[in-house]
């Protein structure tokens, strides 16, 4: 009965959600194009599919990656795992080497899963020629969620102010920029923005507040955000970065031959 209600309850709230989406959509289509919809049942079915999708999808999130992630991160940050020896010298960085561990591969495997970003590969894909692979794309991509959350965990483990880490790393986006192929910059950009959707952030949100509560010392409240902002930063690195090493290596083979 509570899933029922559960079920019932996301599926008016992603409806109320979707609706408005299709009111514009059709609204433009009919009031300012003055063009028929064509197939208008198909579209009409899809946006019922979107529905019910974003539904089974959203409650699974709730009951089952959420939770995860959080006992996860409780269960790597206690006592008995941390000094399983039952030592009672102070915790250092290095003791936190699973929740590391965890943390990367967490992002890593949460981004290949996002369906943002693969329908992001596979426009880049149609509109480059083929020339940006898909897979590429995923796993640059995935490789700096790794990273960014990896860090975004350590920062949380030693207490040190958000900021620098933000600005440090968009020096190195800013410099980057003057250097990468210029087709890939504003796909590198976006690709910051298409990592923070609905497979990454219930779980990236629960680890960063799960470690921030284990963590003595720390605020939930002040250290355990701040984790999706690494998830959206460190992609645009690894993106032109990517990028960067297949110029490189194409310069070089055509110099080569």
């Amino acid at each position: 009965m509570r899933l029922l209600n559960e079920l019932m309850s996301t599926l008016l709230l992603t409806a109320r959600d979707v609706i408005p989406i299709a009111i514009i959509l059709f609204g433009f289509q009919l009031g300012v194009l003055k063009r028929p919809i064509n197939q208008w049942r198909k579209v009409l079915l899809g946006f019922i599919y979107v529905i019910i999708g974003l539904t089974f999808f959203l409650v699974g999130l709730q009951m089952a990656l959420f939770p995860i992630g959080e006992s996860m991160a409780n269960q790597l940050t206690t006592s008995e795992f941390l000094h399983p020896d039952g030592g009672n010298e102070p915790y250092i960085w290095q003791d936190y080497f699973w929740v590391y561990v965890f943390a990367a591969a967490i992002g890593f495997s949460t981004t290949i899963a996002e369906p943002s970003l693969i329908a992001v590969a596979i426009k880049a894909n149609q509109v480059s020629g083929g020339t940006i692979g898909i897979q590429g794309l995923r796993m640059s991509v995935a490789f700096g969620v790794a990273i960014g959350i990896t860090l975004g965990c350590f920062r949380i483990v030693v207490g040190d102010p958000i900021h620098y880490y933000i600005m440090a790393g968009y020096v190195v986006v800013v410099i980057q920029t003057f250097y990468a192929p210029k087709m890939i910059v504003p796909l590198a950009y976006d690709s910051g923005g298409v990592t923070t959707s609905t497979v990454t952030v219930p779980l990236v949100a629960a680890l960063g507040l799960g470690l921030a509560t284990n963590v003595e010392g720390r605020n939930p409240l002040i250290d355990g955000f701040g984790l999706i902002a690494f998830a959206s930063l460190f992609p645009m690195i690894t993106v032109m970065g990517y990028a960067q090493i297949v110029d490189y290596l194409s310069k070089r083979k055509t110099i080569k031959e």
